[in-house]
């Protein structure tokens, strides 16, 4: 295991990952954020009561899904004790919970939930990913932490550029994400000014993947009803529109 512990040299091994693969397995191993790493070691030691007997990932979190994409999902980071835990993202979590059932009823993964890496959710033409690899305190990550971690984003959509069609962005977190992943992906200057993040934003550019907003998929979200699972539906399948997935 080579371990990446400064930001130059997360974008130097982000830059010459040959797949995705070999993408997630670099991911796995970055502790470019001193504040980050102590906080997921933290969670892991100490654990939750509910998950005691079990032993957490600990780690980044890499994507997840199709890697013929032609829709990617991207989140804001892992939370510490469903990604954190389990080593995949939105597993193990009330948001995950919402997420794959929605994908499932989108014909988009193979089953309604997802609690273990090793339970058998696949997904169809969908691959998801997050904004800062690491569970942050209070899923709050810092400015300076989310741009150590955008290479790894930028070369996760390089590797999945052939297919991708269309990007939902799950919260106003991962919007705003992805306007300098268009420009260091794609080469195209971000819209001036930026469309603002709303629940069912859409916005299309020339050569690059179509962009949707939609309400994170958090507890805050879900219980209070600012997000429903119609709402959600509704977001996949225009995705799935434009993406081109029957």
């Amino acid at each position: 295991m080579v371990e990446f512990r400064t930001p130059e040299e997360v974008v130097e091994r982000a830059a010459r990952a040959t797949d995705l693969a070999d993408l997630d397995s670099a991911v796995s191993d970055c502790f470019a954020c001193p504040r980050l790493v102590d906080w997921r070691e933290e969670v892991a030691r100490t654990r939750r009561a509910a998950f005691r007997d079990q032993r957490y990932w600990g780690r980044p979190v890499p994507g997840f899904g199709d890697p013929d994409a032609r829709i990617a999902i991207l989140g804001l980071a892992p939370a510490a004790h469903g990604g954190n835990r389990t080593g995949r993202i939105f597993t193990g979590d009330r948001s995950g919970d919402v997420l794959f059932a929605a994908l499932h009823r989108a014909g988009l993964a193979n089953q309604p939930t997802s609690v273990a890496i090793d339970d058998g959710l696949t997904l169809r033409d969908t691959r998801i990913f997050a904004g800062v690899r690491c569970a942050p305190p209070e899923n709050k990550p810092t400015p300076q932490e989310r741009d150590n971690c955008a290479p790894w984003l930028r070369r996760e959509v390089t590797l999945i550029r052939p297919t991708l069609r269309v990007v939902v962005a799950l919260g106003a977190f991962a919007w705003a994400a992805w306007w300098p992943t268009l420009r260091q992906v794609y080469g195209l200057r971000p819209p001036s000014p930026r469309p603002a993040f709303t629940h069912g934003a859409h916005w299309s550019g020339t050569a690059a993947p179509d962009l949707l907003g939609s309400y994170h998929v958090s507890q805050q979200n879900t219980f209070t009803g600012r997000l429903t699972p119609g709402m959600l539906d509704d977001v996949f399948a225009r995705a799935k529109q434009l993406a081109g997935v029957d």
